[in-house]
């Protein structure tokens, strides 16, 4: 039966489905939560570019990681807002499009949320890495206070002092711990999305026998 030939639905399951584009808010404000994205890149980006001759090799190292940061998560928002609108509200119709994601093809909502797992882990690496280059330099650097903080951006900057840190051995310490427990939990759930696709292929050889 083909979809055309379907009949129509009754009202109540007509308005519960319908119920699905109430989520479509939620996308637009995801889209202008990119556009953020966007404008923070770029900001970023001129300061590392109108600062690169003053900029000691550390705050360098830690803006790069921030711009590969905000890609990062941008790259997560675009799984979310396509994948989850492909999934839950309405298809994109995208079939024999040059630029359809390859994932696209095949995503549902298990594929999803083991590609939202991966890309969460790839996030919290990326500031694990910043707090690792930080914490190098924590041994004689004071915890940065509100009086400190404006003279430490200006040492740090140019390089000229220690400046102040952040990062105590205790926050990356716990910041470590949880950033093992996302690996276990990405872990968890492409074991278990990988068992239920075996019991599915199971059941669907059984049926057809």
């Amino acid at each position: 039966m083909s979809p055309s030939n379907h009949s129509p639905l009754s009202p109540l399951p007509s308005l519960i489905f319908s119920a699905r584009w109430l989520q479509l808010p939620l996308y637009l404000g995801l889209i202008i939560a990119q556009g953020v994205y966007v404008v923070l890149f770029v900001k970023e980006l001129w300061h590392l570019m109108h600062d690169a001759f003053r900029l000691s090799e550390q705050a360098i190292m830690l803006i790069v990681l921030g711009l590969i940061d905000v890609v990062m998560i941008s790259n997560l928002l675009i799984m979310v807002i396509v994948g989850g609108y492909e999934t839950f509200v309405s298809r994109l119709g995208l079939e024999g499009h040059p630029d359809q994601p390859e994932w696209l093809s095949h995503v549902n909502a298990s594929v999803l949320k083991v590609k939202l797992a991966m890309a969460i882990i790839g996030i919290s690496s990326i500031h694990l890495l910043k707090s690792f280059i930080e914490a190098g330099a924590i041994g004689g650097m004071p915890f940065c206070t509100p009086d400190l903080i404006a003279q430490a951006a200006a040492e740090i900057t140019t390089g000229a002092g220690r400046g102040c840190t952040m990062v105590t051995a205790n926050g990356v310490m716990w910041q470590t711990i949880i950033h093992c427990v996302f690996i276990a939990s990405a872990i968890g759930i492409a074991w278990t999305d990988r068992i239920m696709s075996n019991g599915n292929g199971s059941r669907d050889r059984a049926d057809s026998h």
